[in-house]
């Protein structure tokens, strides 16, 4: 459904030119749910505005659907922007118009007749949960009833692809999750293919199918989410995913021990304590220094910062106990 190749983009400031973009390549697939996450700066919004072109890029190619979003005409472009519907942080409702009118109003751009613009507007509101508040304004709403809004007026001209920026920064966790559970309603429902810039680690381990991690303008690492949470290869993706991804300084270490990760996909950790078992089967006496689990499609996911035995022997023979270990990854790590 999009394809990447190449794309590059450069701002120029007062201090000088800014890379935020810098060859980046990218597939996503028709119907999925694709996560674009990284640490403010990592030049994931402007990402998102090179897909519909609001930023066009300096150089690379962006193909939607099968067309080369460079090469239309300003009129094949704003046809081909009503395939590619966004959300935003903000919502970016008309404060003066109701819901209804709110949601009518890419349909009256669009040339729609009134009535027929009224009817799909009240099925949207079926659709997103709010059937009651046609004629209310967006002022008398909640955050998350307006971003129900704004998705409902997102999909009033029947987009292929729907860009998702930031779209629930703003929202407590329990809004967020309702938020969440709607896209993948409609991902489900429609088959529009989702693409789902983030900061938040949770919203992707929530929805997204695949993922990509941005870091100072440079794609570093994509895939499965399950594989990249379980198993990530970049320090990028060692800052995101793990709880205390490496010591950052030496105040963080235990005096005289070595440190390691270990990463597991869940069933060890009921099946197999391997913290116990180190204990009773290798008089490994090991320290927690931090430890997280997350629940990824339904696979538990799990990583521990470990501190082994002082002793060289007892720390060798930790080590070669969880080489061994089935269902791990894990590496040493130093201070950065």
């Amino acid at each position: 459904m999009i394809e990447l190749k190449h794309l590059t983009k450069h701002f120029e400031t007062q201090a000088g030119t800014v890379a935020a973009l810098e060859d980046i390549n990218l597939e996503i697939q028709d119907g999925d749910i694709f996560g674009i996450i990284g640490m403010s700066g990592a030049g994931k919004s402007t990402l998102v505005r090179c897909i519909n072109l609001l930023e066009r890029p300096d150089q690379g190619t962006v193909t939607v659907n099968g067309q080369q979003m460079q090469q239309l005409s300003p009129a094949g472009l704003r046809a081909a922007r009503r395939q590619i519907a966004m959300i935003f942080q903000q919502f970016n409702l008309l404060m003066q118009r109701t819901c209804l009118k709110n949601i009518c109003f890419p349909l009256e751009l669009a040339g729609r007749p009134k009535a027929e613009a009224e009817t799909r507007a009240r099925q949207l509101l079926e659709l997103v949960g709010l059937p009651d508040k046609a004629n209310a304004y967006p002022a008398q709403l909640s955050g998350g009833q307006k971003q129900r809004i704004a998705i409902a007026r997102a999909l009033a001209t029947d987009p292929k692809v729907l860009l998702c920026d930031e779209a629930t920064s703003a929202l407590d966790p329990n809004t967020t999750h309702s938020i969440l559970q709607l896209i993948q309603q409609i991902n489900r429902e429609l088959g529009i293919t989702v693409v789902v810039i983030t900061h938040q680690m949770s919203v992707v381990e929530e929805i997204c199918n695949h993922v990509a991690i941005l870091d100072g303008g440079h794609v570093v690492e994509q895939g499965d989410v399950a594989e990249i949470f379980s198993n990530p290869k970049t320090d990028a993706a060692k800052r995101l995913v793990f709880p205390a991804g490496a010591p950052h300084g030496e105040g963080e270490l235990l005096p005289g021990r070595r440190m390691v990760r270990v990463a597991f996909n869940g069933t060890q950790t009921t099946d197999k304590p391997l913290v116990a078992s180190l204990a009773i089967e290798c008089s490994a006496l090991v320290s927690i220094v931090a430890a997280d689990t997350r629940v990824v499609h339904g696979q538990t996911l799990g990583s521990m910062l470990l501190a082994l035995p002082e002793d060289d022997a007892a720390a060798q023979r930790a080590l070669d106990y969880i080489r061994a270990y089935p269902g791990l990854s894990f590496e040493e790590v130093q201070p950065v």
